[in-house]
């Protein structure tokens, strides 16, 4: 089994959907604010580093829970969150039971170097992360639902919020693993938006989801979320409620990357992941730091918000332009899928001839690619600090090298 990468922002969406959703976007852009959640002045720049880990990632990419120890990223690491959950017929699902649970690994694949037997209770990843969190007793671990691919469902949940949280909580808190698990991460890709699907659950629909999350997930439990980058006008993120459902998260983590891709695949080429604005962008703030302004602009106070970070690179072919801009035949060739290709690979198979916005591009041949490196990743380091942000975030973990060169560049 192997689940697509997320990708945000493809214009795979039909004009009828985006027709349909436009006029309710903009009527609906900026009317809550966080209100109680925002404090009179931003805090400190927090420390969370989060690491997204890839249930799939044990099959063709053979990336195991103990290679987050054996590169140094567990100590690194604050948080990870697992994905993902399925989000089916109104409710929260195990996406791959056997990969997740069943899985049977040898000594030489296992964190603490015992390989699993038959009869033992609880096997697969699930165990794994146990094993992990042995080693390192202060981190924690979040199931992480939904996804570009599963977000379909959520539309279904949204129409019985306390049953969804419900069912959700049943199955993240199940006796068989809830000592794994320290909460609930969110991934809707898009409330009342278009992502894989589009979904017309309304403006409140993603805040009213958020509130049963917490109502029964309680104080004891993080729930948090992964949203839209979106900061255009009536574009995604004045289609829901994020600053009202703000309170009830512990943060959200906006999905600072793909904002730029060879889904247009003639170009322009761009950065997928810029940290501000530069001469040339194709669409103007589709860059983090006009994210991140307008989400506090919202209200929504800077303790609640992460920086993200991928550990991969887009990129064209066709190209014959060095610098940002040019104009491309299609997609380069990835590994997994065209267009997109892990850090490790790309900085010795590409490596960064350029800078623009803050992040980082490479020249080699015909292809054209983007990409954050440690130099670029230090710079956005400097931005969330001075933003006074709750920490980063990434995806995913596999795209690092197996010494851990991107995750230690952040701080």
């Amino acid at each position: 089994m192997h689940i697509p990468h997320r990708t945000r922002f493809r214009t795979l969406v039909s004009a009828a959907c985006a027709a349909v959703l436009g006029a309710g976007l903009l009527a609906g852009a900026g009317s809550a604010t966080a209100k109680s959640s925002a404090p009179a002045a931003e805090s400190a720049a927090g420390s969370k580093v989060i690491g997204y880990f890839t249930e799939w990632g044990t099959y063709d990419r053979k990336y195991y829970v103990k290679n987050i120890e054996t590169s140094g990223s567990a100590a690194k690491l604050t948080h990870i969150n697992y994905a993902f959950g399925n989000v089916t017929g109104g409710k929260c699902a195990i996406g791959d039971s056997y990969a997740a649970t069943e899985r049977t690994y040898t000594a030489a694949e296992s964190v603490d170097g015992v390989a699993d037997t038959w009869d033992q209770p609880l096997r697969g990843t699930f165990n794994q992360l146990r094993e992990l969190k042995k080693k390192h007793p202060n981190l924690k671990v979040l199931w992480s639902f939904g996804g570009w691919t599963w977000s379909g469902g959520f539309g279904q949940a949204a129409q019985n919020p306390a049953a969804f949280a419900q069912s959700c909580y049943n199955l993240v808190e199940n006796s068989k693993w809830a000592d794994v698990f320290d909460g609930i991460d969110i991934d809707w890709e898009y409330p009342n938006a278009c992502g894989a699907t589009c979904d017309t659950s309304g403006r409140a629909a993603f805040k009213n989801l958020m509130q049963a999350l917490r109502a029964k997930f309680g104080s004891g439990n993080l729930v948090t979320a992964a949203i839209t980058a979106d900061a255009t006008a009536g574009g995604k993120i004045d289609a829901a409620d994020y600053a009202g459902a703000a309170r009830y998260v512990n943060w959200y983590n906006p999905m600072t990357y793909d904002y730029f891709g060879a889904w247009d695949a003639t170009g322009p080429t761009a950065p997928h992941s810029p940290l501000h604005s530069y001469a040339g962008i194709p669409k103007a703030n589709m860059h983090s730091s006009a994210t991140i302004a307008k989400l506090k602009g919202l209200g929504i106070p800077a303790s609640k918000l992460l920086l993200g970070i991928g550990f991969y690179g887009r990129g064209w072919t066709g190209v014959t332009q060095s610098a940002p801009g040019g104009t491309a035949t299609g997609p380069a060739d990835g590994t997994w899928e065209d267009g997109i290709e892990d850090y490790k690979v790309l900085k010795t198979k590409c490596p960064a001839t350029g800078k623009v916005g803050g992040t980082a591009y490479a020249k080699c041949g015909t292809n054209w690619w983007s990409y954050d490196t440690p130099a670029t990743i230090a710079t956005k380091m400097t931005y969330k600090n001075q933003q006074g942000l709750a920490g980063t975030f990434f995806w995913e973990l596999s795209g690092d090298t197996a010494n851990g060169e991107l995750i230690k560049a952040i701080n």
